[in-house]
């Protein structure tokens, strides 16, 4: 294939290959040629068209020609035209000739598209030569055949396109030609002829003028008899025409004096005759008329739609806006009264009744934005005033001419209908935007529907019903008020039919909504509703008039009620299995006398009500699964029985009482089938036989003439093989009236109208009584047959055998039909239930009736017999089985020629493997594919080649490995099929893709190979997708996508990327559906790993083709959509504009999955293009002005202009997005906060304006998110401002992020402020219209969380700023007070829990941020105290806010406390474990009804711990004294006092003490607490844990709580329970949080041992207090220390493991260097630290002598394993700890009280010798921390201890290491300890070192005389020096103190400078200087006599102190205190004192 890369085709290496090698060859020269060919190539042009036109000869296939005559006219068209004419010619010549031979045929087609392509691409140059050519090639078409005539079409469209108006002369001929065509009996051409009149109709005005009518009549018959393309095709030229025919611009007409322009109403009138008359001529419709028969078949209606549709979109949507009121009179009035013929039977009406709804949802849904839908909305609501009237007046009128007036109004149904069912869609669509509209008084939308409900016509009642139920589900609030209005209505006028029937289908409507509203409706209703029911049913027998109705409407709202699910259900389940057990009679006796005693009228009342209840339990069984108990099981059983009887009881009472029964008993049997499918088979398996019977009857009965193969086979189909057969099974835009059962319609089963409406429908279109008792049948048979015994199995399928034997013609074709159904679906079900077919001789009927369906004539009902014979073989499971079905349909494949048997037996080889995963041996496969292959190639018959197709297609999928030795000659067939199978056979083309990609998917990642053969494989592989991307059908293309979207997973190297994103980009807006879905999978699939790429090959491509970009395939409105989107904001902008457009679900699913890989791949990168994208989707509906102004009026005037800067946008420059639906911009609002979390990761700058700022001037490219910050806020504005609720709470949701994160972003150009500040006025105004009277919940609940995050945020420090927020949480704080009573009765009672637990939420959170703030500021103030005594403004503005913030709370505390006890004792009632559900209170708790209960308890959940946290800090300020618990409470619902815990009213009276109402408090918050820490769920959030640790710090920070815990077991219940969450969470907050607990809880302990020790001590007994008590044992389980211990080992061996004596054994671990710990780490080993140093004091002092080698084991063992040595002889935080705790441990009071001092003596000894002597020996330690240990150690132990001789000599061994370091910070920390321990005042203990260490430390100073300090650490190091020496002459005794000073005096004086040097010196001279001069002054007065001796001794050394003196003598008097102060430690969040000594 390489060879075929180049310019001109290398001849040699062609002729060398075999035919199909040699065609494959070429194809890809000339693929490589297009690629090629823009470049110059004069040289060689000659040449090369001599090539292609040598090439034209050669019998070139479709694919092939196509590209040679492309190639040729780029060819000409870039380089020289000479030689073009010789080339037209020539073509022509070909076509003339008279070779009329099948191989000469497609040299004349090729030359036939050569043409068409010169003249496109040439156009003009070839003017001359038009005639000719034309005239040529429509000569041509009148012997050619189909695939002639197709080519021929298509040629002249591209021979129009090119030449323009130049074509004039030949628009005639070329008319005449296509007219023809447009009726071809092959649907091809007749696709082709529409396009190519489509194409002349852009010159030819006689098309849209004179000749109108005609092109109109043609159309129509083009429709009959048509398929789905050919419908999309013509009724694209159909429409366009009349779009130009109405929009001609009177300029062209009046120079051309024969054009006229027509008006809209002829053009439609045009249309509508179609409609209702069809494609017949006048005269002959009127004769028909007058015989009575309707002539107008479903395709042309289907295909006039379709033409309506396009005609509008044509016009555009502001043409519609303006010109809907007279399109919706004319499309209303073809189904109006005016034209009966078009509705004479109901299956006519029910059809165009979908056709209208059609053309008003693809026109009103499609094109018109929200504003223009509300005003459509507007014009259908008065079109149905009008009809109303008019059915007023027949109804009011009493004459004898009613008769007349009555057709009006059955006729005025099917308007009505329509108009209600489009009216519901657009609500629908609307959601809450709809609001206005239904508020809009002159209007009256409800008052229409519901004035409608009384409609004499069922449909109609239905139809306002379902109108109903769409109002409702768009506007959750309208449900309550909608549900009272009907039902007072319902018991009003309970004795009209009419109202009884409406009202009840109103009700079952709404309550079928409730469910898709997560807000419900209040718990009552059902009641009411309940009791409504039950009267109709009891009063239905009183008046005979409305028995019927009453029944009917009874079971309707029984059944409806059911949805509301198990919570509501539960409550009336009693009532309605009374109301069942009375519908039946008890016994068959009872039965018996029953049906002698009634007439044909009772009958029909009790089988209507007994068909009701049965579909009230069905419903009852589908919807509350939870409440199916076996108790409940039992009581629905005893009616069964009954049931069953009656049902085998009909046939003989319907010959009884006539007719009259038949609907009804129907009915009866539908519902019957249904339950028992639904029930377990167990329950009634002693009826099988009986109902088997019933069941084979409806299979064959006589009457049922109706055959449902579209209806029954699909769903037991498998999806794939319904691909077969063709578009009317597929998805597709037109499936709503292409769906070939358009009969389904409400009236059918009025019992639908609660259910939900399948996807893809507006509205539930249950099918005829007739089919669905057949489906029904079918899906029961299925469940029983495969429960019943084996043996009988055999009698029912012979019986059903020989039904079909007996009965002939089309009555057979359909029992056969119900029979294969109901046999696929019980081997369905045994398959699923992995039950076995039974006996051998089971097999023999089972297999004759599979193959007798698999040879019938309907291919769907093949399609299921394939199946079935597959799933029959899988049921066998036996390999002989299997291999004799294949062997049977070998034999037929070899020895048939008839098409049904030979597609249906193939089918089945592929069915096979698919459910038996290949037949196993290879010799199998061998035989399969080889007869495929034959089959396959079967030109004469499409369909075989489609079948046998895709049968491979199957066995590729399944054969799997084994099917590689096939791949190549498969692949080579593929390629070889797809360059000459005519493109006309689309559905032979659509099964090779799918080929295709099964050979893709098997050899996956190994066509990445590099291998020859690979290549090869791979190269056939594109050129495939090529060809079929090249082909016309959009089906076959979307294979062409989907192939190349594997190989691109594969193989993505060798996928070419921007030719594949092209081809993507042309289809993005096909009209073909799963052409777009291709797309989006490609597109989804390509961005996850390429997005940047993918989005710069669309742009790129958009601007290279500027001038011919066209999407291939463009309907509707969408011709340029992609050009004009993905040029203005690229590939992301065009697919969120599409989904906006698009209807399909699924569609919508992937596009957004697309855009949020995108966002997530370059969002960062691209910031800009996003959020203008974003802000251009939320501000392209801004209607805001209504909003805004509402808004401003009650702010100041500074508010106010920043909403005028909101609002005011210039409207005038077009958007790129216009009118988007609200679920757009909902999507749009999410991207934004997407985009915020991405930038979060994304680095700094984004929230960091001054970063931002610079960084952006290094690089303008680079774009940082703070720097958006004003688009941000005005989106997040518009979104929350909006009318929509689902937008409204996006925007609140992100006004909440954006709140969050950029809260503490600094204003670097108002130090002191955050960025945030000056939006406040926006933030406000935002938040305002959420706390409205009219605001659902939810969205209110949303706010308020907004409101506490903008209050604690810390943003507005202004006293009046704050309230302005404050105030909105002040009202709904009010809203809350009000109670149970004033709550709103829209919604349900757990929405209001919802909305108060948000209030008390938020305002917790602000109380607990308020506090947190004051404890901060005050710990500030502290500190600023110390250090300098400040009165900063800063400061004060810091305090101000804090106290300001905790000033507005406090005024509301009182009731805030009350409110949040309440909410606490609710969340503890509602945790309660399910058996003590009876103790609950009856009435439900303050917040939450009983009923529900189930409802509250998720938004209990989410906010308990915030509310706990700061219900905890609120005890703790008040010090748990309590006010009196029932002051203030009046105002409540009910007093909420924990008082009132588990009380009944009677013993409330009875007041508590304040101590017994805080210990009910106290246990209700630890009850809480410890219930949640014990077993934290998994998915608990973090913040709860947390919040309830921080609860918990808070109780035990005040000391009445801690005398509660400390003394009792309590306690360690508590350790255990943190124990375990330190195990169960790795979080270090958690952990801290946890740890700090804990050391409250020691310290509670502490104070109890304490106290009872102080009080012993009064009395003077003194038994021992304290853990350990005589004895000193710990008992695990019950000792406090224990659990303590416990928990602190669980963190420190975390985190050293080494610590751990098991692991330091183990050889894994080798003891090595002390390691640094992360900040984390080492914050919670401190903390771990600091409890063990306290233990002891929590033991008595046996119990101390226990644990104390313990903790000096650990609190060592963290000194050894974290002293790293840290630059400026600063100690690790662990280490600083663990020598706090060290010297906490050494100096307890323990180790001196008398019991156990000695003990501890001992202890101390032995055990320091061990750890401390191994401190000692460890070189790697810090010296540092070493000496700093020795220290505490040396000054904190008894003498006992410290003066053992070996042990003192390590440790003055170490000191004298250290004075002699080099490190000056290791010699001053040496200096001062040595201080520290010379200064102590046990001589015993300090002597030794100073006998030791003092000489050095002289001699070290003496040599300092002759080095001079150098830097300020040596100079410290100096200084220190000195002042060691200075103290030891104070401790020094009399003797010795003369030698020291005459040691130290000479040594000062040498540091002083005379004037001259003190010039010169350096600093560190100077300071030295200073120091000995002051130290010299002190020392001299003082020894004075020792100071005299020595200056008079030496003369030097006085002139040398005198002329210092002098010098200093003015810096003296100003300097008098030391310069250097010693460096405070770094703080750390853990208090640890830094001077341990």
């Amino acid at each position: 294939m390489e060879l075929a890369h180049s310019l001109l085709l290398n001849e040699e290496a062609c002729n060398q290959l075999g035919e199909f090698q040699k065609a494959e060859f070429i194809f890809e020269w000339l693929r490589f040629l297009e690629k090629l060919l823009p470049a110059d190539v004069r040289e060689e042009q000659k040449k090369l068209a001599e090539q292609l036109i040598s090439l034209l000869n050669s019998s070139p296939g479709p694919p092939t020609r196509r590209l040679i005559a492309k190639n040729l006219a780029i060819l000409y068209s870039i380089g020289d035209t000479f030689s073009v004419y010789q080339t037209v010619d020539k073509c022509n010549e070909l076509i003339r000739s008279k070779d009329d031979s099948p191989s000469y045929l497609p040299t004349k087609l090729a030359a036939v598209v050569c043409l068409g392509y010169l003249y496109k691409k040439l156009g003009r140059i070839l003017g001359n030569s038009v005639t000719d050519t034309v005239g040529n090639v429509i000569k041509a078409m009148k012997n050619a055949e189909s695939q002639g005539r197709y080519e021929i079409m298509l040629s002249l469209q591209n021979i129009l396109n090119g030449l323009g108006a130049a074509a004039t002369p030949c628009h005639r001929d070329i008319y005449k030609a296509a007219r023809l065509c447009l009726t071809d009996r092959s649907m091809a051409v007749r696709c082709a002829a529409a396009k190519c009149l489509l194409e002349l109709q852009k010159e030819a005005v006689f098309m849209w003028s004179t000749d109108l009518d005609s092109v109109a009549t043609l159309c129509f018959k083009s429709f009959d008899g048509s398929n789905y393309d050919v419908r999309i095709a013509v009724s694209k030229l159909l429409g366009t025409v009349l779009a130009r025919a109405v929009t001609c611009k009177q300029a062209t007409a009046s120079a051309r004096q024969n054009v006229r322009k027509i008006s809209l109403d002829e053009a439609m009138e045009l249309l509508g005759t179609g409609f209702l008359r069809g494609s017949s001529g006048f005269l002959r419709a009127s004769g028909d008329i007058l015989k009575g028969i309707s002539s107008v078949s479903r395709d042309i209606r289907v295909g006039i739609t379709q033409a309506y549709v396009v005609f509008v979109s044509t016009l555009g949507g502001q043409w519609l806006e303006r010109n809907f009121s007279a399109l919706l009179s004319h499309i209303l009035d073809l189904v109006s009264q005016s034209h009966p013929k078009a509705i004479q039977t109901q299956m006519d009406a029910i059809c165009c009744r979908r056709c209208i709804s059609f053309i008003l949802r693809a026109t009103v849904g499609g094109l018109l934005g929200e504003k223009a839908q509300i005003a459509a909305a507007k014009e259908i609501c008065q079109a149905i005033w009008k009809l109303k009237k008019v059915v007023d007046v027949v109804m009011s009128d009493g004459n004898l001419e009613t008769r007349i007036g009555t057709t009006d109004v059955t006729s005025s149904q099917h308007v009505l209908v329509c108009a209600l069912h489009e009216l519901g869609s657009l609500i629908h669509g609307l959601g809450t935007t709809a609001a206005p509209l239904l508020q809009d008084s002159s209007t009256g939308v409800l008052d229409a529907v519901i004035s409608v409900i009384l409609h004499p016509s069922i449909s109609v009642r239905l139809a306002a019903a379902w109108c109903l139920r769409c109002i409702a589900v768009s506007l959750p609030s309208y449900v309550s008020p909608l549900l009272d209005r009907c039902i007072e209505r319902l018991s009003a006028l309970k004795s009209s039919p009419e109202a009884v029937t409406g009202y009840s289908f109103a009700v079952a409507a709404l309550l079928g909504a409730v469910k898709h509203c997560p807000l419900g409706i209040p718990h009552g209703k059902g009641k009411v509703i309940m009791t409504v029911a039950e009267d109709l049913l009891c009063s239905a027998s009183q008046n005979s008039r409305i028995s019927i109705q009453r029944t009917q409407a009874g079971w309707l709202l029984v059944a409806s009620l059911m949805t509301l699910g198990p919570a509501v259900v539960q409550h009336y389940l009693p009532r309605m299995l009374l109301l069942w057990k009375c519908v039946f009679p008890l016994s068959p006796k009872d039965l018996e006398t029953e049906r002698s005693r009634g007439d044909s009228f009772t009958w029909q009342v009790t089988l209507e009500g007994r068909a009701g209840a049965l579909c009230a339990i069905k419903t009852f069984v589908s919807y509350c699964g939870g409440l199916l108990t076996d108790e409940v099981i039992q009581r629905l059983l005893p009616p069964l029985p009954c049931a069953v009887d009656l049902l085998t009881r009909l046939p003989s009472i319907h010959k009884m009482y006539g007719n009259a029964l038949k609907t009804p008993s129907m009915t009866y049997r539908h519902r019957l089938y249904e339950l028992l499918a639904l029930l377990p088979p167990k329950t009634y398996e002693g009826r099988f036989c009986a109902i088997l019977k019933e069941l084979m009857a409806d299979f064959t009965a006589t009457d049922n003439q109706m055959a449902a193969s579209t209806f029954l086979l699909p769903p037991l189909c498998h999806q794939d093989d319904l691909l077969l057969l063709g578009p009317f099974l597929q998805e597709t835009d037109h499936r709503f009236i292409e769906d070939s059962i358009a009969g389904g319609s409400l009236e059918y089963d009025p019992y639908s109208i609660y259910e939900k409406a399948a996807e893809g429908d507006s509205v539930p279109k249950p099918v005829p009584p007739a089919l669905s008792v057949i489906s029904a049948a079918v899906r029961l048979f299925g469940v029983i047959f495969s429960h019943v015994a084996e043996s009988q199995r055999l009698q029912v399928l012979e019986k059903l055998l020989a039904s079909i034997k007996q009965t002939k013609g089309a009555r057979q074709q359909t029992v056969q039909l119900n029979i294969v159904s109901a046999f696929s679906s019980f081997l369905k079900h045994l398959a699923s239930c992995k039950g076995s077919l039974g006996p051998e001789e089971v097999r023999r009927p089972a297999l004759t009736l599979v193959m007798g369906a698999l040879e019938s004539n309907n291919p769907l009902l093949r399609c299921a017999a394939a199946e079935s014979l597959a799933r029959l073989a899988q049921v066998v499971a036996d390999s002989a089985f299997t291999a004799g079905l294949a062997q049977v349909s070998f034999e037929k494949l070899k020895s048939a020629r008839d098409v049904v048997s030979r597609t249906g037996h193939s089918l089945a080889l592929g069915t096979l493997y698919r459910y038996l995963g290949g037949i196993g041996s290879t010799q199998h496969l061998n035989a399969c594919v080889g007869i495929l292959y034959t089959l396959s190639q079967d030109n004469t018959s499409p369909d075989v080649q489609t079948w046998a197709l895709h049968s491979l297609s199957l066995i590729i999928d399944s054969a799997g490995p084994l099917y590689h030795v096939h791949v190549e000659p498969t692949l080579s067939l593929v390629v070889m099929l797809l360059l000459t199978v005519p493109p006309a056979y689309a559905e032979v083309h659509q099964s090779l893709g799918r080929c295709l990609n099964a050979l893709i998917a098997t050899l996956g990642p190994e066509l990445q190979g590099i291998k020859t053969a690979v290549s090869a494989l791979r190269t056939s592989c594109l050129l495939g997708c090529a060809v079929m991307q090249d082909n016309a059908d959009c089906l076959v293309q979307a294979q062409a996508i989907s192939c190349l979207q594997q190989l691109h997973m594969f193989a993505p190297r060798h996928v070419n990327l921007s030719s594949l994103v092209s081809c993507l980009c042309v289809n993005l807006c096909s009209s073909y559906l799963l052409l777009r879905r291709a797309v989006l999978a490609c597109l989804r699939q390509l961005v996850q790993r390429e997005a940047a790429e993918v989005s710069e090959h669309a742009v790129t491509f958009v601007k290279d083709c500027r001038e011919d970009f066209t999407p291939v395939v463009s309907s509707k409105s969408t011709v340029f959509l992609t050009d004009i989107n993905i040029r203005e904001v690229g590939l992301e902008g065009a697919l969120l504009s599409l989904l906006d457009k698009e209807l399909d679900q699924r569609l919508c699913q992937d596009i957004k999955e697309t855009l949020n890989h995108m966002l997530t791949s370059v969002a960062v990168e691209k910031l800009s293009f996003w959020l203008k994208l974003c802000k251009d989707v939320l501000a392209a509906s801004a209607d805001f002005t209504s909003v805004a102004s509402v808004d401003t009026t009650q702010e100041e005037e500074g508010a106010k202009e920043d909403d005028d800067v909101l609002t005011s946008e210039s409207d005038e420059r077009s958007h790129p997005f216009t009118n988007p639906k609200w679920s757009t911009r909902v999507f749009a609002a999410e991207c934004v906060c997407k985009i915020i979390s991405h930038c979060e990761n994304a680095g700094r700058a984004h929230f960091d304006v001054t970063l931002a700022q610079e960084r952006k001037q290094r690089d303008s490219r680079d774009d940082f998110l703070v720097l958006h910050l004003a688009d941000l806020i005005r989106m997040a504005f518009m979104a929350a401002t909006d009318h929509s609720d689902q937008l409204r709470l996006s925007g609140l949701q992100t006004l909440l992020v954006i709140v969050r994160r950029f809260a503490s972003v600094p204003e670097p150009e108002f130090p002191g402020h955050v960025i945030l500040e000056q939006y406040q006025a926006n933030v406000g105004a935002a938040l305002r219209p959420a706390f409205g009277p009219e605001t659902p919940p939810d969205v209110t609940a949303k706010a308020c969380q907004v409101c506490s995050a903008w209050l604690a945020s810390g943003v507005v420090s202004d006293l009046n700023d704050l309230r302005r927020v404050h105030q909105l949480l002040i009202s709904s704080l009010a809203k809350v007070q009000a109670g149970k009573e004033a709550q709103s009765q829209l919604y349900n009672e757990s929405a209001s829990t919802m909305e108060i637990l948000a209030v008390l939420k938020a305002w917790a959170e602000v109380y607990i941020v308020a506090v947190e703030r004051e404890k901060n500021q005050s710990d500030a103030h502290k500190q600023t105290l110390t250090i300098t005594n400040s009165t900063d403004e800063s400061y004060r503005d810091l305090t101000s806010s804090a106290d300001g913030l905790l000033h507005l709370v406090q005024a509301d505390l009182g009731t805030l406390s009350k409110l949040w006890l309440a909410a606490l004792q609710d969340f503890a009632l509602l945790t309660l474990p399910s058996e003590y559900a009876s103790q609950l209170p009856v009435d439900g708790g303050a917040f939450y009804t009983a009923e529900t209960i189930e409802n509250a308890r998720p938004h209990y959940h989410n906010s308990w711990a915030i509310i706990l946290y700061a219900t905890a800090l609120w005890l703790t300020s008040t010090g748990f004294l309590v006010v009196d618990p029932d002051e203030g409470v009046t105002n409540l619902s009910r007093p909420v006092t924990p008082t009132t815990m588990c009380q009944d009213s009677s013993s409330r009276a009875a007041v508590k003490s304040p101590e017994d109402v805080n210990t009910d408090i106290f246990h209700l918050t630890l009850g809480i607490s410890v219930e949640f820490l014990c077993s934290p769920r998994s998915d608990a959030a973090m913040e709860n844990i947390t919040a309830c640790l921080h609860a918990l710090q808070a109780f035990f920070d005040v000391p009445w709580p801690r005398s509660k815990i400390g003394g009792d077991q309590l306690g360690v219940e508590l350790l255990n329970v943190l124990h375990r969450l330190i195990l169960t969470r790795e979080s270090p907050d958690i952990q801290l949080a946890t740890l700090e607990v804990v050391r409250q809880i020691l310290f509670a302990a502490q104070e109890h041992v304490r106290e009872k020790r102080r009080s012993a001590e009064e009395k003077e007994t003194l038994p021992e207090f304290g853990e350990g008590k005589d004895t000193g044992g710990l008992v695990p389980g019950k000792s406090l220390v224990f659990a303590t211990l416990e928990l602190c080992v669980c963190i420190l061996v975390r985190q050293l493991p080494q610590l751990n004596p098991k692991v330091t054994g183990s050889p894994a671990v080798k003891a090595g260097k002390p390691q640094l710990l992360s900040e984390c780490g080492s914050r919670l080993v401190s903390a771990a630290l600091v409890i063990l140093s306290d233990i002891p004091s929590v033991c008595s002092p046996e119990g101390s002598v226990s644990v104390l080698p313990t903790i000096l084991y650990l609190t060592i063992g963290v000194l050894r394993e974290t002293a790293v040595k840290l630059p400026d002889g600063q100690l690790p935080l662990t280490v600083a700890a663990s020598l706090q705790a060290l010297k906490g441990i050494l100096s307890s009071p323990m180790a001196r009280a008398e019991k156990s001092q000695i003990a501890w003596t001992e202890l101390l000894r032995s055990l320091h010798f061990a750890p401390f002597l191994l401190l000692l020996s460890q070189q790697e330690l810090d010296e540092v921390s070493l000496l700093t240990a020795i220290t505490v150690f040396i000054l904190s132990t008894s003498p006992e201890v410290t003066t053992i001789e070996c042990l003192q000599k390590r440790c003055i061994e170490k000191f004298k290491i250290a004075l002699d370091s080099k490190d000056p910070v290791v010699q001053l920390k040496c200096y001062q300890l040595l201080l520290s321990i010379f200064q102590y005042h046990n001589r015993a203990v300090s002597y030794p070192y100073i006998h030791s260490l003092a000489p050095s430390i002289v001699g070290k100073l003496q040599e300092t005389e002759k080095t001079k300090p150098e830097n300020s650490a040596e100079l410290q190091v100096i200084q220190e020096g000195i002042k060691v020496v200075a103290a030891l002459i104070a401790i020094a005794e009399e003797e010795h103190r003369a030698y020291l000073v005459a040691c130290l005096l000479p040594l000062l004086i040498s540091f002083l400078l005379d004037e001259n040097s003190l010039g010169s010196a350096t600093n560190s001279a100077r300071d030295l200087h200073e120091f000995a001069l002051q130290n010299v002054m002190q020392i001299g007065p003082q020894y004075s006599s020792v100071f005299k001796k020595l200056m008079a001794s030496s003369p030097t050394m006085k002139a040398r102190l005198e002329s210092a003196v002098k010098g200093n003598q003015e810096s003296i008097k100003v300097k008098t205190t030391p310069k250097h102060a010693k460096n405070p430690g770094k703080s750390s969040s853990i208090q640890l004192k830094t001077n341990f000594l």
